[in-house]
């Protein structure tokens, strides 16, 4: 099969509520550009150990302020997660997912954001985690046994890493790919428009 020529990399963290709030703007430039476009879903741990949770009224500040107000107007449904848990495993559960299948691995994806932005799911969870999993057919037998070997740490790893390399401080953020060479980042939940018009831009320059 070939590969589409341009590719967005979507560095994310599945406990930041933008990046779940990105999901109908990228499902939208999906739907627009289909097969031309390659989307890629890269590990972003914004809190990894040892880096404290956020404090509670810093977030709900920020959900007062921004949050609620982006997914009212999305057409989404948050709430405050209860918990703030660790979001390495949940990534490695992802990982994980990629190796079946790029379907399997965008159901598990949206599992995961729904369940921790509407139920408080617990992400650090490798039960809960095991349980989302077999809930879409998945063996999560297979999937504890690789989160407990740690199968999967390093490609969570070498995406921290790469998005380190490319002054990527913040999620969502959107690396764009023409022919395999870097040709931009965007920071940020950014919308429709705009991902348009730097996707155009793409198309383009390949004439």
């Amino acid at each position: 099969m070939t590969q589409p020529r341009i590719v967005l990399e979507v560095f994310s963290d599945f406990v930041c509520p933008f990046c779940y709030l990105e999901l109908p703007e990228l499902e939208a430039i999906r739907a627009r550009f289909g097969e031309a476009l390659g989307i890629r879903w890269r590990a972003f741990e914004l809190r990894p150990e040892p880096q404290p949770p956020l404090a509670p009224d810093y977030l709900h500040d920020v959900w007062q302020r921004s949050v609620l107000p982006m997914a009212k107007e999305r057409d989404m449904t948050l709430r405050l997660p209860r918990i703030q848990p660790r979001s390495r495993l949940a990534h490695e559960a992802h990982a994980w997912a990629e190796t079946h299948s790029p379907a399997q691995a965008e159901r598990l994806r949206r599992a995961l954001f729904r369940g921790f932005f509407e139920e408080s799911l617990d992400l650090g969870d490798i039960d809960a985690l095991m349980t989302q999993a077999e809930a879409l057919g998945l063996d999560g037998h297979d999937l504890a046994r690789a989160l407990h070997e740690g199968r999967f740490a390093q490609a969570v790893r070498d995406d921290q890493h790469q998005a380190q390399v490319l002054g990527i401080s913040g999620v969502p953020g959107l690396r764009f790919m023409l022919d395999g060479e870097h040709a931009g980042v965007l920071e940020g939940a950014q919308p429709r428009r705009q991902l348009l018009l730097a996707l155009e831009r793409l198309f383009d320059l390949m004439g």
